[in-house]
C-alpha cells in the first residue's frame, strides 16, 4: 500500500465520551475490589488531609506555648496517620495492578473472540499490521491509564473536595480569593483539552498505520530486495514515520501544556492568598497555624488539579486505544444462521450452482450467472485466465461470502439453509498459499481434527505422502515448526497442509492451485497425495497446469465470470475453444 493511502486512515475520535464510559464498564466487572479500592482511596485522603489540618494545632497550642512534651506526643499521632496512609496507597496500588490486568484481559479476549466471527471479507481489507497494533499498542495505553490514571483521577478528585471544604473551614474569606484562580484554570483546561484530544486519535491511528507498514515489508522482504526497492521502503517509512512524529509532537505538546499553565496558576493563587492571609493575621487576628495550615491546602488544592491536567495525557491516548478497538469489537459479525437452518449428516457432497450471480462489491459483479452440477464423489476443475472468477466460485461454497443471487445447495439443500458450521466441516480447503502454525508437525496436521489420535495423524500423512520426509526430520511428528515452517520447503509445507485435509476427512474438497508453486518432482509426490484423498470425495480443483486436471469427470473452462466451455479433457479438444488454445499453448 502505498504511503498516501496510510496517511488517509488517521482521523478525528468521534465518541470520547461514550468510549469512556465504556471503558470503565469494563472496570466494573471487578466491582468488589473496586469497593477495597474506593475505601483505600478514602483513608489515604483522610491521612494526608488530616496531616496537613494538624499544623493548625501543632503551631496554635504546642510551638507557640512551647509545649515540648506535648508536641512529641503529637508528632507521634501525626507519624501513626501519615503511615496509615502509605499503607493505604501501596494495597491500594497493589489491587489496582490486579484489576487493571483483569480488566485488559477481558478487552483482549473480546477483542479475539470478536476477530474470530469477523467475515473474511474484514481481513482482506484491513491491514493486518494495524490490526495487531490494537493487541499491543492500544491495550498497552489501556493499561496504563487503568492502572495508575483512573485511580488517581478518583484520589484527586475526591481530595480536591476533602480540600475545598476544610479551607472553607478554616477560613472561608481566603477560600473566596482561591476560587478566583479557579475558573481560569478550568478555562485554559477545556482550551487544551479540545485542541488536543484529536491529535491523541490520530496519534495511535497513525501508529496502527506504520505497524502495518512495517509487517508488510518484514514479510516481503525478499520481493524488495530481490528488485532492489530498500531505498523506496524507506522512504515511505519515512512519510510515514515524520508523519506519527507530527502527530505524537502534537498531541505532547498541547498536553504538556496543561502542567505549566497550572502550576504558574497555582503559584499566582499561592502568591494572592499569602498576602490577603497575612493581611486577615495582621489586622482581623487570624491565627497563625490557621494560616500556615490553609497555605498548605492551598498548595494542596492547586495539586489534584495538576494532576488531573497531567493525567490527561494517559487518558486521551487510552480513550484513542479504545475506542479502535471498541470499533472492531463492534463490527457486525458474519450474519447469523437463518433460524430454521439444518444441520447435514451424512453429507453425500452433491453440489450444485444454479444462476449464481456475485461481486466483491455491488457495482462490480464478477460472478455471472455460473450453474453446474457436480454428482457426489466426481471430480470438477476450474480452468481460465486469472481473474475469471474460479477462486470466488470456491469462496462461495463455505460462505466466506454470500452470493447476491441465484442459489448454491449441497445434497440438494440450499446453503443458505444449513447451519454455517456444519457447513465448513463438511469441506477442506487446500490452497497455493501454504499456512503452518507454530507447534510440532503433529499438532499442525491435528488442527484438521483437533480430537484425532496419534496414529489417525500418522495414517493421514501416509495417505498424502508426506510421512516419508516427516520421518527424515530431527524429532519426526514432533520436530517444532517456527515462522510458517520457514526450515521446510515448498513441497513439505504443501504436503503437511494435504495432511491437515486428510485428517479432517470432509466429504468436500475444495483445491486452489494447490501444485501451482511446487517443482516438478514435488508435484508428482504432492499430486499422488492429492488424487489419494480425493478419492470417493466430491472434489473441486483450480489449476492452472491442465495436465492436473485431465482425469476430472467435468472441466468448466472460465472467462470474466462466466462459463463458455464445459465437459471432459477429450470433449473440450474436440471442441477446439478455449480449451483446446490453453492446452495447445501449455503443450507445444
Amino acid at each position: 500500500m502505498a504511503h498516501g493511502d496510510y496517511l488517509k486512515q488517521t482521523g478525528k475520535p468521534k465518541k470520547g465520551k461514550k468510549t469512556f464510559l465504556r471503558m470503565v464498564s469494563y472496570v466494573a466487572a471487578d466491582r468488589k475490589l473496586l469497593f477495597v479500592i474506593g475505601f483505600l482511596i478514602i483513608i489515604s485522603i483522610i491521612s494526608s488531609l488530616l496531616g496537613s489540618y494538624m499544623i493548625r494545632p501543632i503551631i496554635n497550642d504546642y510551638i507557640l506555648p512551647g509545649d515540648f512534651t506535648g508536641l512529641i506526643n503529637i508528632l507521634l499521632i501525626l507519624l501513626v496517620i501519615y503511615l496509615a496512609g502509605v499503607a493505604a496507597v501501596w494495597i491500594q496500588y497493589r489491587l489496582l495492578n490486579v484489576v487493571g490486568q483483569r480488566t485488559v484481559t477481558r478487552m483482549r479476549s473480546d477483542l479475539f473472540r470478536k476477530m474470530e466471527r469477523l467475515p473474511i471479507k474484514y481481513f482482506d481489507t484491513h491491514q493486518h499490521g494495524d490490526l495487531m497494533s490494537r493487541y499491543t499498542n492500544d491495550i498497552d495505553r489501556i493499561s496504563d491509564a487503568l492502572t495508575d490514571s483512573l485511580s488517581d483521577m478518583l484520589s484527586s478528585a475526591l481530595m480536591l473536595i476533602g480540600i475545598f471544604t476544610l479551607m472553607l473551614y478554616i477560613s472561608p474569606i481566603l477560600t473566596l480569593v482561591t476560587l478566583v484562580t479557579v475558573p481560569l484554570m478550568f478555562l485554559s483546561a477545556r482550551m487544551i483539552v479540545k485542541r488536543s484530544r484529536k491529535y491523541f486519535k490520530a496519534q495511535q491511528d497513525s501508529l496502527g498505520v506504520i505497524n502495518g507498514y512495517i509487517e508488510e515489508m518484514i514479510s516481503g522482504q525478499k520481493v524488495v530486495k530481490v528488485f532492489g526497492h530498500e531505498q523506496k521502503v524507506e522512504a515511505d517509512f519515512d512519510v510515514l514515520n515524520q508523519d506519527l512524529k507530527g502527530k505524537a509532537q502534537n498531541a505532547q505538546f498541547f498536553s504538556g501544556l496543561m502542567m505549566p499553565v497550572m502550576q504558574n496558576l497555582n503559584t499566582l493563587n499561592y502568591v494572592i492568598i499569602t498576602i490577603v492571609g497575612a493581611l486577615l493575621a495582621i489586622f482581623r487576628g487570624f491565627d497563625v497555624g490557621g494560616l500556615a495550615a490553609f497555605l498548605q491546602y492551598s498548595r494542596q488544592f492547586g495539586r489534584p488539579i495538576n494532576e488531573l491536567a497531567s493525567l490527561y495525557n494517559s487518558i486521551q491516548a487510552a480513550i484513542a486505544g479504545a475506542e479502535r478497538i471498541f470499533d472492531i469489537i463492534d463490527e457486525e459479525p458474519e450474519s447469523a444462521d437463518n433460524p430454521e437452518a439444518v444441520e447435514l449428516t451424512h453429507v453425500r457432497g452433491d453440489v450444485r450452482m444454479k444462476d449464481v450471480y456475485f461481486g466483491y462489491k455491488p457495482e462490480k459483479v464478477i460472478l455471472k450467472g455460473i450453474s453446474f452440477h457436480v454428482k457426489a464423489g466426481c471430480k470438477i476443475a476450474l480452468v481460465g485466465a486469472t481473474g475469471a472468477g474460479k477462486t470466488t466460485i470456491l469462496n462461495m461454497l463455505p460462505r466466506f461470502f454470500d452470493i447476491q443471487s441465484g442459489e448454491i445447495s449441497i445434497d440438494d439443500h440450499s446453503i443458505q439453509m444449513i447451519k454455517r458450521e456444519n457447513l465448513r466441516e463438511s469441506m477442506a480447503i487446500v490452497l497455493q498459499d501454504t499456512h503452518l502454525f507454530t507447534g510440532t508437525v503433529r499438532e499442525n496436521i491435528r488442527f484438521g481434527r483437533l480430537d484425532a489420535t496419534d496414529e489417525q495423524v500418522i495414517q493421514a500423512a501416509k495417505l498424502t505422502s508426506a510421512h516419508s520426509f516427516i520421518k527424515r526430520l530431527p524429532k519426526g511428528y514432533d520436530t517444532v515448526l517456527e515462522n510458517d515452517g520457514a526450515s521446510l520447503s515448498q513441497g513439505q509445507r504443501q504436503l503437511l497442509n494435504i495432511a491437515r485435509a486428510a485428517i479432517a476427512d470432509p466429504p468436500i474438497l475444495l483445491l486452489d492451485e494447490a501444485t501451482s508453486n511446487i517443482d516438478t518432482r514435488s508435484e508428482i509426490l504432492i499430486q499422488k497425495g492429492l488424487d489419494q484423498l480425493m478419492e470417493g470425495r466430491t472434489s473441486l480443483i483450480i489449476a492452472h497446469r491442465l495436465s492436473t486436471v485431465k482425469n476430472a469427470h467435468l472441466i468448466l473452462v472460465m472467462d470474466q465470470g462466466r462459463i463458455i466451455e464445459s465437459g471432459n479433457h477429450q470433449e473440450l479438444l474436440e471442441m477446439k475453444g478455449k480449451y483446446y488454445s490453453l492446452y495447445k499453448e501449455q503443450f507445444q
